[in-house]
């Protein structure tokens, strides 16, 4: 890592959108692995790094809680999530939840557009 740029807790936090204080938690629960330290002991974060963090933001606004962010961000690189059942099942649970949501809001929408284009009341017409 020695050649690779590192980057303060606050270049991170800016880099991810994560306040600093998240980051410390994110550590101090195990969601995000210990920060390397510079010598004067403050946190130094890498590139690979935010590839977890990006993560745990997609997961979060998911609607992922932290204890099942943590089961999948504990997976090594390496594994896939099919070959274990428990997390690939929980994987597509939380996908279908979130095109459900994307189904609703689809409709919301669509009222929407149908009251502006007709210059309509927001609340229902009252013949039907």
């Amino acid at each position: 890592m020695s050649g690779a740029a590192a980057f303060s807790i606050k270049e991170i936090s800016r880099m991810t959108g994560l306040t600093e204080d998240a980051l410390r938690y994110y550590e101090k629960i195990g969601l995000l692995p210990r920060a390397r330290r510079r010598e004067n002991g403050r946190r130094m974060y890498y590139k690979e790094d935010m590839q977890l963090m990006e993560l745990i933001i997609c997961l979060k606004k998911m609607g992922v809680p932290l204890k099942d962010i943590k089961e999948f961000s504990a997976l090594s690189y390496a594994e896939d999530i099919v070959s274990i059942p428990e997390v690939y099942e929980k994987v597509l649970a939380y996908r279908q939840k979130n095109h459900d949501q994307i189904d609703y809001l689809q409709k919301i929408v669509g009222v929407l557009d149908y009251k502006i284009a007709n210059k309509k009341s927001l609340l229902k017409d009252p013949q039907q």
